[in-house]
């Protein structure tokens, strides 16, 4: 080629510049980054990812365990359906070859209720209840694991003298309603109709569920409102664990050409990390408590393991929501954070925390709860959940963001005061966020018991109702219709003899009329005919003088009609017919100087009148139709006294009516869900308890050079316990000062909603007891990592 050639010769082709990577590659290719700096940091990077995985795993087990709610109630109405009981007739024509005579014979034993039933199979086919591989014959009990556990558990004797069954099996799961509960089925060859059994033909009745008042559906929306955003609250804490070694790391990144969104990309990556890990620890934590859950009981509840299943559709929202909350929670918290290179973290001019949009959140919950409006509670249309949910959640999430504004208000206002004051609130000045963020929980879990408890308090009388009886006179009352003749009054004598018995108000009562022939659509004159001794027709009638052998005409004070009633039947002089029902009546005459009284009520509140004799007037055991009846006062100091009350009750009659008296009847319903909140405050206690120890200890490692150094310049231990004490005080305190008055304005609030008035404005001091309590206790387990972490060997860098 010549030289002319090769100038005239085209310039060779530049190379093409390779295509830049697409956005989504680029946030995969960070995310991954991420990922790859929490699962290969070191030792260092490790524990801290560990830290952040086990908080999110707590919260996790705990999302899940609420989920499985629903299918634990569910499982256990199910149970409970399968064994009731379909009842027919007790006349000889509905008898068959697998029908079964039934008597309730349910005591209770030193407060635990035992559920038993004596059974007689009329045939060869006898229908067996649910859980029983064999019907039990006479003499034979089969009982729930619990109650033979009970029964053989040391001390309990007495249980074992009323059950004296022999014990022939255990009932399975299926005719349990839980695994603590005490049930036994015995059987018998002398039960009857006429002792009081019922016939039946199967079991697995259909019994419709009463439906929760308009009340307590508020009521239960905020149980689970308080116990849920705690947890939710708590996990969102859990994924900041560590932010300042990882900012310190981002911070080299930067040095090497990292730019701000690559550095919160990786970040995200980090904390995607950290709450998927999380979330395995979560189902490892909830499946291996799931194995125990059946030896665990918090205030008599318990549940089958087979019965803790996550909703399915609750479990997967819990899946994709803690990863995107992790995610989303990291990616605001880089907002406020300035990375710049050669490893310094630096934050620009503190303009402060803003407050007006911390204080819209709350509001904006109140104005919703504005907007719902008042519940009635005789309306028939159901009650709206969501809204009232929505607005709850919404005041509760509004105070944890006014807290570390709260704190940062107050803490840079403080100065002087002895050295651990001061190491405390400089270091709090220096950062208030972590500590603020620690005690949210708390924050959140007292404020949300508060405005529970002023719940309850408002709509107490509503489900408490006054039963007007005495417990100052008898504690105790009994009843038997199966209890007749000479078997009546050394009934009432057995009860007397009894251990710790101080007085027994024992009666037999039977019915009186006036005797003539009446027409069909007549009701004869009828009044009650009550026998027993002077010292029990006082407590039942105004008598001031009394002698065996005297009788008494009764009247109802202030009641005319039934007076005149009495008198048209208890005509004195006159002869009266005792006896109803079947059989021939017992013609008696009423004595002409039978002396009119006035009736009084009873320790059961039963207002008594009629005819009233003592035992040398009228004998008793000959009175046909007759019950006993016996109100009994004990003398409390005696051990077990209760007990030897009910063994005596079953020796004399197994299917004896048998009550403990109260001044106050709770609704079960009410009690139900008030039992729920104990059970889910208990664990959410817990949850924030432990959420506070590993908050504290992380916060401890990312200090634990500067505490070393301080321990090296002479810095006395006490000195730092007491430091790291008031650190963690000084939040707690302006937490429970934000719970105190959030707690009471949603609770005024809710108690308006219910058109109730608050009946105690000072209940929320228990509470913040209990949550003081809580952070010394959280306060005294993080010591021993305090002293661990101030050894010299913190010193050593590289």
């Amino acid at each position: 080629m010549t030289l002319l050639d090769s100038r005239t010769a085209p310039p060779p082709a530049a190379p093409e510049s390779p295509k830049p990577p697409s956005r989504a590659a680029t946030t995969l290719r960070d995310l991954g980054l991420g990922i790859r700096f929490a699962a290969a940091g070191g030792r260092e990077g490790w524990i801290r990812t560990l830290l952040t995985a086990v908080g999110v795993g707590l919260g996790v087990a705990l999302l899940l365990l609420a989920s499985s709610v629903p299918h634990m109630l569910d499982e256990r109405s199910a149970r409970d359906q399968a064994r009731s009981e379909v009842k027919v007739s007790a006349d000889d024509s509905a008898k068959s070859d697998t029908s079964v005579l039934r008597l309730d014979t349910s005591t209770e034993y030193r407060d635990r209720t035992v559920i038993g039933r004596l059974v007689r199979a009329e045939g060869a086919a006898p229908v067996r209840p649910p859980g029983l591989a064999r019907f039990p014959g006479p003499g034979e009990m089969v009982v729930s694991p619990a109650l033979k556990e009970l029964l053989e558990a040391p001390g309990n004797e007495l249980l074992r003298e009323r059950l004296s069954y022999e014990l022939t099996g255990t009932i399975g799961d299926a005719g349990l309603r839980s695994p603590n509960e005490l049930f036994y089925y015995a059987g018998s060859d002398t039960l009857t109709p006429a002792a009081g059994a019922e016939r039946i033909s199967g079991y697995g009745a259909h019994r419709p569920a009463d439906p929760l008042p308009p009340l307590l559906v508020v009521l239960t929306v905020m149980v689970c409102v308080v116990l849920l955003v705690p947890v939710a609250i708590f996990i969102a804490t859990a994924v900041r664990f560590g932010g300042d070694r990882r900012d310190r790391r981002l911070a080299a990144l930067r040095l090497v050409g990292a730019d701000i969104r690559t550095t919160r990309r990786i970040a995200a990556g980090e904390a995607l990390f950290g709450a998927v890990l999380g979330l395995l620890i979560g189902l490892v934590f909830f499946a291996v408590g799931r194995e125990f859950v059946d030896s665990v009981e918090v205030w008599d509840v318990s549940a089958f393991p087979a019965d803790v299943v996550p909703d399915p559709l609750l479990a997967l929202l819990i899946m994709v929501a803690v990863p995107l909350t992790a995610v989303l929670v990291t990616l605001v918290a880089m907002r406020s954070v300035v990375i710049e290179p050669l490893g310094v973290v630096r934050r620009g001019k503190d303009r402060g925390r803003r407050l007006w949009w911390r204080l819209l959140v709350p509001v904006a919950g109140l104005a919703v709860l504005g907007i719902t409006g008042r519940v009635d509670e005789y309306a028939y249309e159901p009650v709206k959940p969501f809204p009232i949910a929505a607005g709850a959640v919404l005041v509760l999430v509004g105070l944890a963001l006014l807290l570390p504004w709260l704190v940062e208000a107050c803490v840079k206002r403080l100065r002087g005061g002895p050295v651990p004051w001061q190491l405390a609130v400089r270091r709090l000045q220096l950062n208030s966020g972590a500590a603020s963020r620690a005690v949210s929980g708390v924050t959140v879990a007292v404020a949300g018991a508060i405005a529970l408890q002023m719940l309850f308090a408002a709509m107490n009388a509503d489900f408490n109702r006054a039963t007007g009886q005495d417990p100052t006179r008898a504690q105790f009352a009994a009843y038997s219709e199966n209890v007749t003749g000479e078997a009546a009054t050394s009934a009432i004598e057995r009860f007397r003899a009894t251990k710790g018995v101080e007085v027994v108000i024992g009666s037999v009562q039977a019915y009186a009329s006036k005797p003539g022939v009446y027409a069909d659509d007549d009701i004869p004159p009828t009044t009650s005919m009550t026998v027993g001794t002077c010292e029990t027709l006082r407590e039942l009638a105004r008598i001031t003088s009394c002698e065996d052998g005297d009788t008494f005409v009764v009247h109802p004070p202030g009641d005319q009609d039934m007076t005149s009633w009495v008198d048209r039947t208890a005509r004195k002089g006159k002869v009266v017919e005792i006896g109803s029902g079947e059989g021939e009546p017992l013609r008696w005459t009423l004595p002409a100087d039978a002396r009119t009284v006035q009736g009084r009520k009873d320790p059961m509140g039963d207002t008594h009148y009629g005819i009233m004799a003592t035992t040398g007037a009228v004998d008793a055991s000959t009175l046909p139709g007759a019950q006993i009846t016996a109100q009994i006062r004990v003398d409390r100091s005696v051990p077990d006294v209760a007990e030897h009350v009910r063994n005596t009750a079953a020796r004399i009659d197994p299917g004896m009516a048998f009550v403990t008296l109260d001044s106050v009847e709770r609704d079960r319903q009410y009690d139900s869900i008030q039992t729920g909140l104990k059970v889910g405050a208990s664990v959410v206690l817990l949850l924030i308890a432990a959420s506070m120890l590993v908050s504290q200890v992380e916060q401890l490692r990312e200090r634990k050079r500067l505490l070393s150094v301080l321990v090296a310049f002479g810095t006395r231990r006490t000195t730092m316990g007491w430091s790291v004490l008031w650190q963690t005080a000084v939040p707690v305190f302006l937490g429970l000062v934000v719970a105190v008055a959030g707690g009471l304005g949603l609770g005024a609030v809710l108690a308006w909603m219910i058109a109730k008035t608050v009946s105690d404005w000072w209940l929320f001091l228990p509470l913040t007891g209990v949550g003081a309590g809580l952070i010394l206790l959280v306060t005294a387990a993080s010591m021993p990592s305090l002293w661990r972490l101030m050894r010299p060997d913190g010193l050593r860098t590289e």
